[in-house]
């Protein structure tokens, strides 16, 4: 069953969609008879394109969108010469198209067009203070066929052999080159047995047992351990506009849903529109999660 939020997300999805550009000139571009082909309505074609179309180079695409604007104004005016703009169901379909765009302008003026730079990075603080705290750490391996052979890096790394060259030296990783360094990584990233032994060691340790998986025999140290970092600011920034929209327009909704009386006479219709809208318990809606790259 939908949420209020799914809800919401699949209306604000159709806004976004539907948007159509600022028109700073607005001059004829084409003639079709008398009727005249704007600039604005060049610019509603291109950017209603088929979505094959719309991954041409930009010169194509615009011709393309000409193309169609010509088409559609050549058969609108044979259609309003049959008067097919005067039937009920034209009419229905108008209402409904106009009430759509009203909606798009309304939540563009009271949403789209309010949200400050200062909201986004205040929702981003608040994001990133509810992330839960994930510990990272940063090791490199040693990857050898026999635990004989794991064994021996070993004894040489306890007779102080540098274990970067040791790698560089011995292992059968294709990191090899990099001294076996693996970066940093989280919970999950690496299978159980390896990643249960480099979460286990102290920073600047190694192990001191090998450590067996599919891939062969591993000697593991750990270079650092962190809690890891949130994604940048100027990563996710639009990710957190998105989430700033998104309240706001649940707030426009629900204070316009307060002052209407809403009748569903459908009963099926009626309990689904009101599960579907049905508020959660004040802190049993998740936090949204930091955007993943």
């Amino acid at each position: 069953m939908l949420s209020t939020n799914k809800l919401a997300v699949l209306a604000f999805a159709t806004f976004v969609a539907l948007q159509a550009p600022a028109y700073a000139d607005d001059a004829v571009i084409a003639k079709v008879g008398t009727l005249e082909i704007h600039q604005s309505e060049l610019d509603l074609a291109v950017a209603n394109l088929d979505p094959q179309l719309a991954q041409l180079p930009d010169d194509q695409k615009k011709v393309a969108a000409l193309s169609a604007a010509i088409d559609v104004k050549l058969l609108a005016a044979d259609a309003a010469a049959e008067k097919l703009d005067q039937t009920d169901e034209f009419k229905k379909r108008m209402q409904y198209l106009t009430d759509r765009e009203l909606h798009n302008a309304y939540f563009k003026k009271h949403v789209v067009d309010i949200v400050t730079p200062d909201e986004v990075k205040a929702r981003y603080d608040k994001e990133v203070a509810a992330l839960p705290k994930q510990e990272e750490v940063h090791a490199r391996h040693i990857l050898v066929k026999t635990e004989d052979e794991a064994k021996d890096i070993i004894k040489q790394l306890d007779a102080g052999k540098d274990f970067a060259e040791l790698a560089k030296e011995k292992s059968t990783d294709p990191n090899k080159s990099e001294g076996g360094d693996l970066g940093y990584f989280s919970r999950g990233r690496m299978v159980k047995e390896f990643e249960d032994a480099a979460f286990a060691l102290e920073k600047g340790t190694y192990s001191k047992t090998p450590v067996k998986t599919d891939f062969g025999f591993h000697v593991i140290k750990v270079e650092d351990k962190r809690d890891a970092p949130p994604p940048p600011f100027e990563q996710v920034q639009d990710q957190v506009r998105q989430l700033v929209m998104r309240d706001k327009y649940l707030e426009l909704l629900n204070k316009a849903k307060a002052s209407a009386k809403i009748e569903i006479t459908d009963e099926t219709l009626r309990k689904g529109y009101d599960q579907a809208n049905k508020q959660p318990e004040p802190g049993s809606e998740p936090v949204a999660p930091a955007p993943q790259q």
